[in-house]
């Protein structure tokens, strides 16, 4: 289909363009604006902390959104490797890519929990609770089973029924304290997985 376009529409099809592109150069624009979007990690705090998931222990920066007031908790809402980090620098695995699902997740273990012998139930308990319960189980384990001397009558000081695990995230000052103190008691079957 041919257009047709006399002298005269020209010229008003042309004033109104310039009659409008003047009036959006006075400051008349439409209410479409064009914006640049915020960074999502502008209002955030920055928290370094170690991946959980194994023995390398690479490092984390979390960033929390919250204003910090009393009642307010923060959330964690972007994880990402710790580029300064010594073990990673910046990188991380899938699972540790992922480890914001896991903290989010609705079947994360939050809090101790205890289940009667017999019973198919989990009751939650104290922490409290839960370290008094362990000293006591590990107390009454080291009276019943402790070996003092061994059968040539040489001073042992042995408790071999217990074992310990130090954890992965933890340093390897904390792990020699933690092997210090299991050797004290006895404690034959320990290890630290720590590597930072």
């Amino acid at each position: 289909m041919d257009v047709k376009v006399s002298r005269r529409q020209f010229f008003k099809i042309s004033a109104g363009g310039m009659a409008t592109s003047s009036l959006a150069l006075m400051g008349y624009a439409p209410t479409a604006v064009a914006e640049a979007r915020s960074f999502k990690l502008a209002m955030t705090t920055e928290h370094r902390s170690t991946c959980p998931y194994c023995s390398v222990s690479c490092g984390l920066i979390m960033y929390t959104l919250g204003d910090k007031s009393k009642n307010v908790k923060p959330v964690i809402m972007h994880v990402e490797g710790d580029p300064d980090h010594p073990v990673n620098r910046g990188t991380l695995c899938p699972k540790g890519a992922g480890v914001l699902d896991m903290i989010h997740s609705p079947n994360r273990v939050k809090y101790p929990a205890v289940r009667a012998p017999g019973s198919d139930e989990w009751k939650r308990i104290s922490w409290d609770e839960a370290i008094t319960r362990i000293a006591k189980h590990m107390k009454d384990d080291r009276d019943k089973n402790f070996i003092e001397k061994n059968a040539a009558g040489t001073t042992v000081n042995r408790w071999n029924t217990t074992g310990f695990l130090a954890s992965s995230a933890a340093s390897n000052e904390s792990g020699y304290l933690s092997v210090k103190t299991m050797r004290g008691m006895g404690i034959v079957a320990l290890d630290t997985q720590a590597r930072i």
